[in-house]
């Protein structure tokens, strides 16, 4: 399956004062990406909260590169870094589409639990989510 990359058309309300894109802004284009992705593999947050499973954020890093205007068109390539079934890493590059020109790269990590907080394994539970992550998983060694 080929996967579309996210993209965002950055908007007025999202500058600062400088005029450049406020850099809090980039944490909701990996939101943004993240969701898109896992509904594109049919794992979308909705369907995964209505069988019961949130996926928090536990950590999030961001290195910027350069900065982004308002009016561009951004591009955020999201891959899967790590995933065992409990916990996974994505990693997102963010890059302006007319230039090819990196705006900044970071990494989000995440877990799977149940809605009481407990930890849950998608590979031994949720079989069918775990299914989708893992082929997910497999087309980027495809792409590479």
């Amino acid at each position: 399956m080929k996967f579309e990359v996210y993209e965002h058309k950055t908007q007025y309300y999202e500058t600062d004062q400088m005029g450049i894109i406020h850099h809090a802004n980039y944490l909701h284009w990996f939101e943004e990406a993240r969701i898109d992705i896992m509904e594109q593999m049919g794992m979308g947050y909705d369907m995964m909260e209505k069988q019961g499973i949130i996926c928090p954020v536990l950590s999030i890093r961001c290195e910027y590169k350069s900065m982004s205007r308002f009016g561009e068109t951004v591009q955020v390539l999201t891959s899967l870094k790590e995933y065992n079934g409990i916990k996974m890493a994505l990693e997102y590059t963010v890059i302006d589409k007319e230039t090819a020109q990196v705006r900044c790269v970071g990494e989000s990590r995440h877990c799977f639990l149940n809605r009481d907080g407990s930890p849950v394994s998608l590979k031994r539970n949720y079989i069918e989510m775990d299914k989708a992550f893992r082929e997910y998983s497999d087309t980027q060694g495809e792409e590479s």
